[in-house]
């Protein structure tokens, strides 16, 4: 279901240390990993977008969840715009990385999860936008974990944690704090607490075109960290 070339790896975790010679803190490191969101992911055609966004829906608005194939082969939706009586495009930003702590940090399969209980402490979510070129706002993003079955962000078992607000186009940003919703750290908390089971870190989102807006292009590369740590 990848809609760009996106290497997600979206986990970067960290706490005190491997595990420590009196097994106090259990160290869930990763490698910080990066995404791409590429416009020439949606495959579009300049005629052929330009052609239904100028499509009049004013006695069928029904008539552009049908017709958005015809401007976009996959991973979009159309709208009618009712201010416009024209078509709205709708491209889908959807992404998935599976996450699986055990085969990255083969010291965990010691842990023995009918006798230990640990307390997993989320630290910090971080991310940072590295380049971009593109020449629209990159939408906000919703940031969900789920379990590696799960992998459509509109999956009503996928939970989301956090937001990235919107990128303004072409701009770059240092490292910023993702903003968790309510109840979202509480939720990865969770998620990792089960390290043992491999999960999906989810991201999504929407860029819509209306009638007269130009064909995206260009690329935001980005990476995104989270930093933890479990202690019994």
């Amino acid at each position: 279901m990848m809609l760009f070339r996106y290497a997600f790896g979206m986990i970067a975790l960290s706490g005190c240390g491997l595990i420590s010679s009196n097994a106090v803190t259990y160290d869930l490191d990763l490698p910080a990993q990066s995404f791409s969101v590429d416009a020439s992911g949606w495959q579009l055609s300049v005629s052929a977008a330009s052609s239904y966004l100028s499509k009049s829906c004013v006695d069928a608005p029904n008539l552009c969840a049908t017709a958005a194939a015809s401007a976009c082969p996959m991973n979009c939706t159309g709208t009618c715009n009712a201010s416009a009586n024209t078509c709205d495009l709708g491209l889908e930003i959807a992404v998935h990385q599976t996450i699986d702590l055990v085969s990255q940090k083969p010291e965990l399969k010691n842990v023995d999860s009918a006798t230990s209980i640990l307390q997993v402490t989320v630290d910090s979510v971080t991310y940072e936008v590295t380049a971009n070129t593109l020449d629209y706002d990159t939408p906000a993003l919703a940031v969900y974990v789920a379990t590696s079955s799960v992998m459509n962000p509109g999956d009503p078992a996928a939970h989301q944690i956090g937001t990235i607000p919107l990128i303004a186009k072409g701009t770059t940003r240092t490292t910023v704090e993702m903003q968790f919703i309510d109840g979202g750290q509480d939720q990865l908390t969770a998620t990792l607490s089960n390290f043992k089971n491999p999960f999906n870190v989810i991201v999504g989102g929407t860029l819509n075109l209306s009638a007269g807006d130009p064909i995206p292009h260009g690329k935001l590369d980005a990476n995104v960290t989270i930093k933890a740590h479990a202690s019994p």
